[in-house]
């Protein structure tokens, strides 16, 4: 059993399966999902309780994660961003 010392030697190890399923997604249309929405997804929907995940079971709820499950999840999370307004002095028409 493979052991991580950290989360982020975690994330990096699992950047492959992540990159698969942006790819998977950018075949079906779907161009908004990035590795990390997917990544926080399932850390917080699937993996919170989880213990003693194995590597092989992270890769493979990775690869089936619902897609539209997922749409949903990045969608409202967009929802909560607030975007603001560029109100540097630059002038903006030189």
């Amino acid at each position: 059993m493979e052991e991580f010392s950290n989360v982020s030697e975690l994330y990096s190890r699992l950047i492959p399966a992540l990159n698969t399923k942006v790819l998977e997604l950018k075949r079906n249309n779907i161009n908004y999902i990035k590795k990390e929405d997917i990544w926080n997804y399932l850390k917080i929907k699937k993996w919170k309780n989880a213990n003693n995940l194995l590597l092989h079971q992270m890769v493979d709820d990775i690869l089936n994660v619902d897609s539209c499950l997922l749409e949903d999840y990045v969608k409202r999370n967009m929802q909560n961003v607030f975007i603001k307004p560029i109100l540097e002095s630059e002038d903006i028409y030189e």
